[in-house]
């Protein structure tokens, strides 16, 4: 009898249009730190609100859009807007400037957001006088302030209270969008467990990164009867979320999880460099948000294979062919399945606008070619097949430069969908994490696993 695992109920991608927090992303910030003078050229490569919603990976990202069809528009996409593209989608939004910072405003539980038109322009003024706020803008004029929330703590100054909050706004902006989904089959009460899989590191001075940001989100988007926790993991946090709930889920301990991952404000403009320099737009310029619902077995939404989660050991090796032959073949190997028995490979879905300018490559490509070239060692595909795999197989990268978001989860509200209409039957998820850039390891770190249409009760 096949094992009844849990199921992605429903899966939401929002973006949010910040080109005023641009200067905030950690690359900027220090560049300007040196030459407050970059401030004008940057400023002048910043898109529009209508530019981003027409840019085509964004469009993919909301779901008005089939990542596949971005193969067939000429690149780079920027200079291939849709036509009377929508702000919605199947998934979900993308709103602007002015919506995020109202939303900024409304999940700042501390009142250390003061925004222009609530707060009088002269206290705005004053409280960047002290020295302890942070500005927010919009279209060049100023919008209000971020307040630190100690005077001597550096974990709870304006610049990480920022981060927090953006994270947190975008991960709500997610979350609602996932209850209008369901169209009134649950409400927000419905969901006892909550994790977020976002990269923030929430704390204060004696515990930088202890969160909790999944309950302070659950708190936002009404979630009142679920407790939560935060799951660290860099690059592959949400994957390991979305199997944490799996695993909640068919042990029975709660009967439903909700994952969310909110946007990454550190990574905004973190590649605007090479894109000033060629005169190109600043594309880093959006904060992207998930939300994942995870209920029990019902034979007919996509399962989770729990029992393909395969990842990469702490003996694996660091190369990258050892990383994506656990990720990418492991799962296989524990299904029964062969490369081609796979529609879809889901790994690093980084956009190649913005990563080729940089001298970074197209990355989704570059692991498509590496599981091919891996699937013909392994006998899966001939040499005159692999040149195919890419195409059939992969997909183009269409998401924003935030780890998290890109690698793999990105893609599971295209996946779920496709399953439900009988167009596609089985998907890999395969997400990478750095581990060494915290210091303490040279260790890479990753996790993969199927995602499968279901095959009735």
């Amino acid at each position: 009898m096949t094992a009844r695992y849990p199921v992605v109920t429903a899966v939401a991608n929002v973006l949010a249009h910040a080109p005023g927090l641009v200067r905030y992303g950690s690359r900027p910030r220090r560049d300007l730190a040196r030459d407050p003078r970059l401030a004008d050229r940057l400023a002048a490569h910043l898109r529009s609100y209508e530019a981003a919603v027409a840019y085509p990976p964004n469009q993919a990202f909301i779901g008005n859009l089939d990542p596949d069809a971005l193969r067939d528009l000429p690149r780079p996409w920027f200079r291939a807007p849709l036509p009377a593209a929508p702000p919605d989608g199947p998934f979900g939004v993308i709103v602007s400037e002015s919506e995020l910072l109202d939303l900024l405003h409304e999940v700042d539980r501390a009142r250390l957001v003061h925004l222009v038109g609530r707060t009088p322009v002269r206290e705005v003024e004053a409280l960047l006088d002290r020295g302890r706020a942070l500005p927010l803008w919009r279209g060049g004029d100023l919008a209000g302030c971020v307040v630190a929330g100690h005077d001597e703590d550096e974990a709870l100054g304006a610049d990480i209270l920022l981060e927090n909050l953006a994270c947190k706004a975008t991960a709500v902006l997610a979350l609602r969008g996932l209850f209008r989904q369901l169209h009134g089959r649950l409400r927000p009460t419905d969901v006892p467990f909550i994790i977020s899989g976002s990269e923030e590191a929430v704390g204060d001075r004696y515990q930088r990164g202890g969160g909790n940001l999944a309950k302070a989100v659950g708190e936002a988007a009404g979630l009142g009867a679920a407790t939560g926790m935060d799951v660290k993991a860099f690059c592959a946090s949400t994957l390991y979320a979305l199997v944490t709930a799996a695993v909640y889920v068919h042990s029975g301990l709660f009967h439903r999880v909700a994952v969310v991952a909110g946007g990454s404000l550190a990574k905004l403009g973190m590649k605007y460099r090479a894109h000033v320099e060629q005169g190109l737009p600043i594309l880093e310029d959006v904060l992207a948000g998930i939300a994942i619902l995870v209920e029990a077995a019902n034979g007919v939404d996509p399962r989770v294979r729990l029992d393909t989660v395969s990842g990469h050991r702490i003996d694996g090796g660091s190369s990258q062919q050892a990383i994506v032959a656990a990720l990418a073949f492991e799962p296989l190997t524990k299904a029964g399945y062969r490369l081609g028995d796979i529609d879809k490979f889901a790994t690093e879905l980084h956009n190649p606008d913005v990563t080729e300018p940089a001298g970074s490559g197209d990355v989704p490509t570059t692991n498509y070619r590496l599981i091919a070239g891996l699937g013909v060692r392994r006998g899966d595909l001939t040499g005159d097949g692999a040149g195919a795999f890419v195409r059939r197989h992969g997909i183009p990268g269409f998401a924003p430069t935030q780890g998290h978001i890109a690698s793999a989860v990105c893609y599971l509200a295209h996946a779920c969908q496709a399953m439900r209409l009988g167009k596609m039957r089985r998907a890999v998820f395969m997400a990478k994490g750095s581990l060494f850039l915290g210091r303490m390891t040279q260790l890479s770190d990753g996790l993969g696993l199927l995602i499968e249409a279901p095959t009735g009760p």
